[in-house]
Protein backbone atom coordinates (compact mmCIF):
# COMPACT_ATOMS: atom_id res chain seq x y z
CA UNK A 1 0.00 0.00 0.00
CA UNK A 2 1.60 3.20 -1.06
CA UNK A 3 1.11 6.42 0.46
CA UNK A 4 -1.67 8.16 -1.09
CA UNK A 5 -3.99 4.92 0.87
CA UNK A 6 -1.86 4.67 3.99
CA UNK A 7 -2.38 9.09 4.76
CA UNK A 8 -6.35 9.00 4.17
CA UNK A 9 -5.99 6.45 6.11
CA UNK A 10 -3.43 7.43 9.13
CA UNK A 11 -2.78 11.42 7.99
CA UNK A 12 -0.17 11.06 11.36
CA UNK A 13 2.10 9.08 9.35
CA UNK A 14 5.44 11.37 8.48
CA UNK A 15 7.88 8.62 6.91
CA UNK A 16 10.34 9.58 4.82
CA UNK A 17 8.51 10.21 1.61
CA UNK A 18 9.92 8.76 -2.73
CA UNK A 19 8.97 11.56 -4.84
CA UNK A 20 8.79 11.88 -8.52
CA UNK A 21 8.90 15.16 -9.80
CA UNK A 22 7.40 16.21 -13.31
CA UNK A 23 8.47 19.54 -15.24
CA UNK A 24 11.74 19.29 -13.08
CA UNK A 25 13.16 21.77 -14.83
CA UNK A 26 10.36 24.50 -14.96
CA UNK A 27 10.10 26.97 -12.44
CA UNK A 28 7.97 24.85 -10.08
CA UNK A 29 10.16 21.52 -10.75
CA UNK A 30 13.40 23.99 -9.49
CA UNK A 31 11.68 24.91 -6.42
CA UNK A 32 10.90 21.83 -5.63
CA UNK A 33 13.74 20.41 -6.15
CA UNK A 34 15.29 23.61 -3.35
CA UNK A 35 12.79 22.07 -0.78
CA UNK A 36 13.57 18.53 -1.03
CA UNK A 37 17.44 18.51 -1.59
CA UNK A 38 17.32 21.37 1.81
CA UNK A 39 15.76 17.80 3.52
CA UNK A 40 17.69 14.94 2.52
CA UNK A 41 16.06 12.76 5.65
CA UNK A 42 12.38 13.68 4.78
CA UNK A 43 12.44 13.71 1.05
CA UNK A 44 14.17 11.29 -1.51
CA UNK A 45 13.24 11.84 -5.33
CA UNK A 46 13.23 8.79 -7.33
CA UNK A 47 11.91 9.81 -10.99
CA UNK A 48 12.06 13.30 -13.21
CA UNK A 49 10.39 14.30 -15.91
CA UNK A 50 10.63 17.45 -17.95
CA UNK A 51 9.56 18.60 -21.50
CA UNK A 52 13.47 18.23 -23.36
CA UNK A 53 14.04 22.22 -23.68
CA UNK A 54 16.54 21.92 -21.12
CA UNK A 55 18.54 18.79 -21.44
CA UNK A 56 21.37 20.26 -19.59
CA UNK A 57 19.44 20.99 -16.36
CA UNK A 58 17.58 17.71 -16.40
CA UNK A 59 20.91 15.36 -16.71
CA UNK A 60 22.24 17.60 -13.90
CA UNK A 61 19.54 17.36 -11.69
CA UNK A 62 19.28 13.99 -12.33
CA UNK A 63 22.70 13.17 -12.03
CA UNK A 64 22.64 15.11 -8.55
CA UNK A 65 19.62 13.03 -6.81
CA UNK A 66 20.25 9.84 -7.98
CA UNK A 67 16.95 9.20 -9.57
CA UNK A 68 16.63 5.60 -11.06
CA UNK A 69 14.34 7.23 -13.89
CA UNK A 70 14.67 9.93 -16.01
CA UNK A 71 11.78 10.94 -19.30
CA UNK A 72 11.46 14.04 -21.68
CA UNK A 73 8.49 14.78 -23.69
CA UNK A 74 10.36 15.11 -26.64
CA UNK A 75 11.92 12.15 -28.03
CA UNK A 76 13.74 13.52 -30.21
CA UNK A 77 15.60 15.04 -27.01
CA UNK A 78 15.91 11.59 -25.32
CA UNK A 79 19.29 10.53 -27.44
CA UNK A 80 20.99 13.86 -26.42
CA UNK A 81 19.70 13.04 -22.59
CA UNK A 82 21.22 9.23 -22.27
CA UNK A 83 24.69 11.04 -23.59
CA UNK A 84 25.01 13.24 -21.03
CA UNK A 85 24.14 11.49 -18.43
CA UNK A 86 26.16 8.26 -19.06
CA UNK A 87 29.08 10.89 -19.19
CA UNK A 88 28.12 11.97 -16.02
CA UNK A 89 28.26 7.84 -14.82
CA UNK A 90 24.37 8.11 -13.89
CA UNK A 91 22.63 4.76 -14.83
CA UNK A 92 19.20 6.61 -14.88
CA UNK A 93 16.65 4.91 -17.25
CA UNK A 94 15.38 7.34 -19.68
CA UNK A 95 11.98 7.18 -21.13
CA UNK A 96 10.70 9.65 -24.21
CA UNK A 97 7.96 11.27 -25.50
CA UNK A 98 4.38 11.76 -23.03
CA UNK A 99 3.93 8.13 -22.65
CA UNK A 100 7.82 7.84 -20.86
CA UNK A 101 6.48 10.79 -18.72
CA UNK A 102 3.24 8.78 -17.67
CA UNK A 103 5.27 5.98 -17.20
CA UNK A 104 7.63 8.17 -14.70
CA UNK A 105 4.63 9.19 -13.35
CA UNK A 106 3.52 5.79 -12.20
CA UNK A 107 6.49 4.57 -10.89
CA UNK A 108 6.80 3.36 -7.47
CA UNK A 109 7.06 6.50 -4.92
CA UNK A 110 4.73 8.01 -2.36
CA UNK A 111 4.39 11.12 -3.84
CA UNK A 112 4.13 12.46 -7.32
CA UNK A 113 4.40 16.14 -7.86
CA UNK A 114 2.81 17.53 -11.27
CA UNK A 115 4.70 20.34 -11.96
CA UNK A 116 4.00 20.07 -16.41
CA UNK A 117 2.83 23.34 -17.89
CA UNK A 118 -0.37 22.77 -20.22
CA UNK A 119 -2.52 19.77 -21.43
CA UNK A 120 0.69 17.61 -21.98
CA UNK A 121 0.52 17.10 -18.19
CA UNK A 122 -2.96 15.15 -17.83
CA UNK A 123 -2.00 11.48 -19.18
CA UNK A 124 0.66 11.74 -16.16
CA UNK A 125 -1.80 12.84 -13.75
CA UNK A 126 -4.27 10.24 -14.86
CA UNK A 127 -1.02 7.61 -14.22
CA UNK A 128 0.05 8.81 -10.96
CA UNK A 129 -4.04 8.63 -9.55
CA UNK A 130 -4.19 5.24 -10.96
CA UNK A 131 -1.49 3.96 -9.43
CA UNK A 132 -2.40 4.92 -6.20
CA UNK A 133 0.07 8.12 -5.91
CA UNK A 134 -0.97 10.87 -3.60
CA UNK A 135 -1.01 13.74 -6.59
CA UNK A 136 0.52 17.19 -5.57
CA UNK A 137 -1.34 19.15 -8.13
CA UNK A 138 0.12 22.36 -9.96
CA UNK A 139 -1.01 21.04 -13.53
CA UNK A 140 -4.16 22.71 -13.36
CA UNK A 141 -4.57 22.15 -17.13
CA UNK A 142 -4.64 18.29 -16.67
CA UNK A 143 -7.59 18.69 -14.44
CA UNK A 144 -9.40 21.29 -15.91
CA UNK A 145 -9.59 19.91 -19.68
CA UNK A 146 -10.02 16.32 -18.10
CA UNK A 147 -12.31 17.06 -15.52
CA UNK A 148 -14.68 13.79 -15.48
CA UNK A 149 -11.20 11.32 -16.21
CA UNK A 150 -9.66 12.68 -13.04
CA UNK A 151 -12.88 12.29 -11.23
CA UNK A 152 -13.49 8.73 -11.72
CA UNK A 153 -9.69 7.88 -11.73
CA UNK A 154 -8.82 9.87 -8.33
CA UNK A 155 -9.78 8.84 -4.70
CA UNK A 156 -11.74 11.31 -2.41
CA UNK A 157 -8.86 13.53 -1.04
CA UNK A 158 -5.95 12.02 -3.15
CA UNK A 159 -5.06 15.73 -4.29
CA UNK A 160 -3.00 17.83 -2.80
CA UNK A 161 -3.20 21.07 -4.51
CA UNK A 162 -0.58 23.16 -5.35
CA UNK A 163 -1.17 26.42 -7.00
CA UNK A 164 -1.28 29.27 -4.18
CA UNK A 165 -4.63 29.84 -4.59
CA UNK A 166 -5.91 26.33 -3.85
CA UNK A 167 -3.44 25.40 -1.53
CA UNK A 168 -5.05 28.62 0.95
CA UNK A 169 -8.74 27.34 -0.33
CA UNK A 170 -8.14 23.72 1.31
CA UNK A 171 -6.33 25.29 4.55
CA UNK A 172 -9.33 27.10 5.01
CA UNK A 173 -11.65 24.40 5.32
CA UNK A 174 -11.69 22.42 8.35
CA UNK A 175 -10.56 19.12 8.07
CA UNK A 176 -12.50 15.96 8.37
CA UNK A 177 -11.88 12.17 8.54
CA UNK A 178 -10.76 10.47 5.34
CA UNK A 179 -14.15 8.59 5.65
CA UNK A 180 -15.84 11.99 5.10
CA UNK A 181 -13.94 13.03 2.13
CA UNK A 182 -16.24 13.60 -0.86
CA UNK A 183 -14.09 15.74 -3.52
CA UNK A 184 -10.97 15.43 -4.82
CA UNK A 185 -8.83 17.57 -2.61
CA UNK A 186 -7.87 17.22 0.56
CA UNK A 187 -9.43 20.11 2.93
CA UNK A 188 -13.17 19.49 1.42
CA UNK A 189 -15.51 20.28 4.19
CA UNK A 190 -17.59 17.45 2.98
CA UNK A 191 -21.44 16.99 4.50
CA UNK A 192 -20.97 20.68 5.86
CA UNK A 193 -20.49 22.24 2.47
CA UNK A 194 -23.72 23.76 2.72
CA UNK A 195 -21.71 25.98 5.69
CA UNK A 196 -19.39 27.79 2.64
CA UNK A 197 -21.47 30.83 1.20
CA UNK A 198 -18.76 31.23 -1.74
CA UNK A 199 -14.92 30.89 -2.60
CA UNK A 200 -12.99 33.77 -2.67
CA UNK A 201 -9.85 33.57 -5.20
CA UNK A 202 -7.58 36.13 -5.37
CA UNK A 203 -5.40 37.57 -8.50
CA UNK A 204 -2.59 40.11 -8.34
CA UNK A 205 -3.90 42.45 -11.49
CA UNK A 206 -0.95 41.29 -13.09
CA UNK A 207 0.59 43.70 -14.61
CA UNK A 208 -1.79 45.35 -16.44
CA UNK A 209 -4.04 46.07 -13.15
CA UNK A 210 -5.98 49.31 -13.36
CA UNK A 211 -5.70 49.44 -17.13
CA UNK A 212 -9.00 49.61 -19.59
CA UNK A 213 -9.36 47.24 -22.58
CA UNK A 214 -8.02 50.08 -25.05
CA UNK A 215 -5.28 50.47 -23.43
CA UNK A 216 -3.85 47.40 -23.75
CA UNK A 217 -4.27 46.96 -27.36
CA UNK A 218 -0.81 48.17 -27.53
CA UNK A 219 1.01 46.63 -24.88
CA UNK A 220 4.06 44.23 -25.66
CA UNK A 221 5.27 40.66 -24.98
CA UNK A 222 8.67 42.49 -22.92
CA UNK A 223 5.41 44.20 -20.50
CA UNK A 224 3.23 41.28 -20.18
CA UNK A 225 6.14 39.08 -19.17
CA UNK A 226 6.83 41.55 -16.53
CA UNK A 227 5.19 40.35 -13.18
CA UNK A 228 4.84 42.44 -10.66
CA UNK A 229 4.84 39.58 -8.42
CA UNK A 230 5.34 36.29 -9.32
CA UNK A 231 8.26 34.36 -11.77
CA UNK A 232 7.00 32.10 -13.73
CA UNK A 233 7.54 30.76 -17.21
CA UNK A 234 6.05 32.94 -20.31
CA UNK A 235 2.74 31.10 -21.12
CA UNK A 236 1.82 30.98 -17.22
CA UNK A 237 2.98 34.53 -16.94
CA UNK A 238 0.95 36.37 -19.89
CA UNK A 239 -1.99 33.94 -18.73
CA UNK A 240 -1.85 36.31 -15.62
CA UNK A 241 -1.57 39.41 -17.57
CA UNK A 242 -4.82 38.17 -19.31
CA UNK A 243 -6.45 36.88 -16.30
CA UNK A 244 -6.78 33.38 -18.10
CA UNK A 245 -5.16 31.80 -15.83
CA UNK A 246 -7.51 33.16 -12.67
CA UNK A 247 -10.32 32.02 -15.16
CA UNK A 248 -8.62 28.69 -15.47
CA UNK A 249 -8.43 28.89 -11.61
CA UNK A 250 -11.93 29.12 -11.21
CA UNK A 251 -11.76 25.68 -13.15
CA UNK A 252 -9.79 24.08 -10.92
CA UNK A 253 -11.60 25.20 -7.61
CA UNK A 254 -14.69 24.24 -9.03
CA UNK A 255 -13.82 20.71 -9.89
CA UNK A 256 -11.71 20.39 -6.68
CA UNK A 257 -14.13 21.40 -3.75
CA UNK A 258 -17.38 20.68 -5.58
CA UNK A 259 -18.64 24.42 -5.19
CA UNK A 260 -20.96 26.02 -7.54
CA UNK A 261 -19.53 28.58 -10.06
CA UNK A 262 -22.03 31.44 -9.05
CA UNK A 263 -19.86 30.75 -5.50
CA UNK A 264 -16.87 31.39 -6.61
CA UNK A 265 -15.88 35.36 -6.87
CA UNK A 266 -12.59 36.53 -8.14
CA UNK A 267 -11.03 39.75 -6.59
CA UNK A 268 -7.51 41.66 -7.25
CA UNK A 269 -5.54 41.34 -4.37
CA UNK A 270 -1.93 43.08 -5.81
CA UNK A 271 0.24 42.73 -3.31
CA UNK A 272 -0.48 38.67 -3.15
CA UNK A 273 -0.34 38.04 0.55
CA UNK A 274 -3.84 36.65 1.09
CA UNK A 275 -4.00 33.76 -1.60
CA UNK A 276 -7.98 32.86 -1.05
CA UNK A 277 -10.52 33.21 1.23
CA UNK A 278 -13.47 30.76 2.05
CA UNK A 279 -16.71 32.55 3.34
CA UNK A 280 -19.06 30.86 5.45
CA UNK A 281 -23.12 31.15 5.87
CA UNK A 282 -22.27 33.05 9.51
CA UNK A 283 -21.03 35.89 8.36
CA UNK A 284 -16.93 34.80 9.04
CA UNK A 285 -14.43 34.36 6.17
CA UNK A 286 -11.36 32.71 6.73
CA UNK A 287 -8.08 33.19 4.78
CA UNK A 288 -4.55 32.03 4.15
CA UNK A 289 -2.15 34.71 4.05
CA UNK A 290 2.02 34.04 3.48
CA UNK A 291 4.42 35.91 1.07
CA UNK A 292 4.28 35.28 -2.53
CA UNK A 293 6.52 32.31 -2.41
CA UNK A 294 5.92 29.39 -4.46
CA UNK A 295 7.94 27.03 -2.20
CA UNK A 296 5.23 27.47 0.81
CA UNK A 297 2.69 25.36 -1.09
CA UNK A 298 5.18 23.01 -3.25
CA UNK A 299 6.42 21.93 0.09
CA UNK A 300 3.16 21.19 1.82
CA UNK A 301 2.51 19.37 -1.04
CA UNK A 302 4.66 16.39 -1.04
CA UNK A 303 4.56 16.72 2.98
CA UNK A 304 0.63 16.77 2.84
CA UNK A 305 -0.66 17.01 6.17
CA UNK A 306 3.10 17.88 7.30
CA UNK A 307 4.36 21.46 7.16
CA UNK A 308 8.22 21.70 6.12
CA UNK A 309 10.22 23.84 8.63
CA UNK A 310 11.57 26.97 7.03
CA UNK A 311 10.51 26.47 3.50
CA UNK A 312 10.45 29.74 2.81
CA UNK A 313 10.60 32.98 5.46
CA UNK A 314 6.91 33.84 6.37
CA UNK A 315 5.64 37.49 6.75
CA UNK A 316 7.51 40.11 8.82
CA UNK A 317 4.50 40.69 10.81
CA UNK A 318 6.95 44.21 12.49
CA UNK A 319 6.51 45.79 8.96
CA UNK A 320 4.09 48.43 8.33
CA UNK A 321 1.83 46.92 5.22
CA UNK A 322 -1.32 47.74 3.42
CA UNK A 323 -3.56 45.14 1.79
CA UNK A 324 -5.80 46.06 -1.40
CA UNK A 325 -8.96 44.32 -2.41
CA UNK A 326 -10.75 45.57 -5.49
CA UNK A 327 -13.45 43.92 -8.12
CA UNK A 328 -12.11 42.45 -11.05
CA UNK A 329 -12.71 44.68 -14.34
CA UNK A 330 -14.48 42.21 -16.56
CA UNK A 331 -14.72 44.62 -19.50
CA UNK A 332 -11.06 44.83 -19.72
CA UNK A 333 -10.21 41.24 -18.55
CA UNK A 334 -12.96 39.04 -19.85
CA UNK A 335 -11.54 36.06 -19.34
CA UNK A 336 -12.57 35.02 -16.03
CA UNK A 337 -15.94 34.99 -16.92
CA UNK A 338 -15.71 32.95 -20.22
CA UNK A 339 -13.75 30.56 -18.08
CA UNK A 340 -17.04 30.18 -15.95
CA UNK A 341 -19.03 29.90 -19.15
CA UNK A 342 -16.86 27.25 -20.46
CA UNK A 343 -16.81 24.97 -17.04
CA UNK A 344 -20.78 25.24 -16.78
CA UNK A 345 -20.50 24.01 -20.22
CA UNK A 346 -18.51 21.06 -19.01
CA UNK A 347 -17.54 17.94 -21.53
CA UNK A 348 -14.57 19.38 -23.74
CA UNK A 349 -15.28 22.60 -23.89
CA UNK A 350 -12.42 23.75 -21.19
CA UNK A 351 -10.08 21.52 -23.23
CA UNK A 352 -10.80 24.38 -25.99
CA UNK A 353 -10.21 26.93 -24.17
CA UNK A 354 -7.19 26.24 -22.86
CA UNK A 355 -5.65 24.70 -26.39
CA UNK A 356 -7.19 27.77 -27.95
CA UNK A 357 -5.38 29.91 -25.49
CA UNK A 358 -1.74 28.36 -25.51
CA UNK A 359 -2.03 29.14 -29.56
CA UNK A 360 -3.10 32.38 -29.32
CA UNK A 361 -0.45 33.04 -25.90
CA UNK A 362 2.04 31.76 -28.64
CA UNK A 363 1.28 34.11 -31.58
CA UNK A 364 1.45 37.32 -28.97
CA UNK A 365 4.74 36.48 -27.77
CA UNK A 366 5.84 36.01 -31.67
CA UNK A 367 3.96 39.61 -32.31
CA UNK A 368 1.44 37.88 -34.63
CA UNK A 369 -1.35 38.88 -32.16
CA UNK A 370 -2.45 41.76 -30.33
CA UNK A 371 -2.45 41.20 -26.41
CA UNK A 372 -6.74 41.96 -26.43
CA UNK A 373 -7.14 39.49 -29.11
CA UNK A 374 -5.78 36.72 -27.18
CA UNK A 375 -8.73 36.51 -25.28
CA UNK A 376 -10.75 37.42 -27.97
CA UNK A 377 -9.62 34.15 -30.09
CA UNK A 378 -10.26 31.97 -27.18
CA UNK A 379 -13.92 33.16 -26.83
CA UNK A 380 -14.06 32.68 -30.64
CA UNK A 381 -13.10 29.37 -31.13
CA UNK A 382 -15.29 28.19 -27.88
CA UNK A 383 -17.77 29.76 -29.18
CA UNK A 384 -17.39 27.74 -32.71
CA UNK A 385 -17.12 24.24 -31.13
CA UNK A 386 -19.89 21.46 -31.11
CA UNK A 387 -20.28 20.42 -28.26
CA UNK A 388 -21.41 16.68 -27.40
CA UNK A 389 -24.17 15.97 -25.08
CA UNK A 390 -23.28 17.14 -21.85
CA UNK A 391 -24.36 13.59 -20.32
CA UNK A 392 -22.67 11.73 -22.51
CA UNK A 393 -18.76 9.65 -21.43
CA UNK A 394 -15.46 11.97 -21.66
CA UNK A 395 -12.92 9.57 -22.85
CA UNK A 396 -9.21 11.13 -23.46
CA UNK A 397 -9.33 10.33 -27.36
CA UNK A 398 -12.20 13.40 -27.05
CA UNK A 399 -10.06 15.72 -24.73
CA UNK A 400 -6.94 15.10 -27.09
CA UNK A 401 -9.73 15.31 -30.24
CA UNK A 402 -11.21 18.31 -28.96
CA UNK A 403 -7.53 20.19 -28.51
CA UNK A 404 -6.35 19.33 -32.09
CA UNK A 405 -9.58 20.90 -33.26
CA UNK A 406 -9.32 24.00 -30.89
CA UNK A 407 -5.08 24.48 -31.70
CA UNK A 408 -6.43 24.51 -35.66
CA UNK A 409 -9.20 26.62 -35.80
CA UNK A 410 -7.10 28.98 -33.36
CA UNK A 411 -4.27 29.14 -35.95
CA UNK A 412 -6.78 29.49 -38.71
CA UNK A 413 -8.47 32.93 -36.81
CA UNK A 414 -5.09 33.94 -36.44
CA UNK A 415 -3.36 34.07 -39.27
CA UNK A 416 -6.88 35.92 -40.90
CA UNK A 417 -6.00 38.78 -38.41
CA UNK A 418 -2.42 39.23 -39.34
Amino acid sequence: MRIAEQLLQDPSSSQRREVVILGSTGSIGTQAIEVVTADPDRFRVTGLAAGGGRIDLLADQACALGVEAVAVADPAAAAGLTALLRERGSAAKVLAGPEGVAEVASLPCDVVLNGITGALGLESTLAALRAGRLLALANKESLIIGGPLVREAAQPGQIVPVDSEHFALAQCFPRVPAAELTSLAQGQVGARLDEVRRLVITASGGPFRGRTRADLAAVTPEQALAHPTWSMGPVITVNCATLVNKGLEVIEAHLLFDVPFDRIEVVVHPQSVIHSMVEFTDGSTLAQASPPDMRIPIAYGIAWPHRVSGAAPAIDWTTAQNWTFDPLDHDAFPAVGLACEVGAAGGTAPAVYNAANEEAVAAFLDRRLAFPAIVDTVARVVSEQQRADPGAALSLADVYAADEWARIRARELIARSA
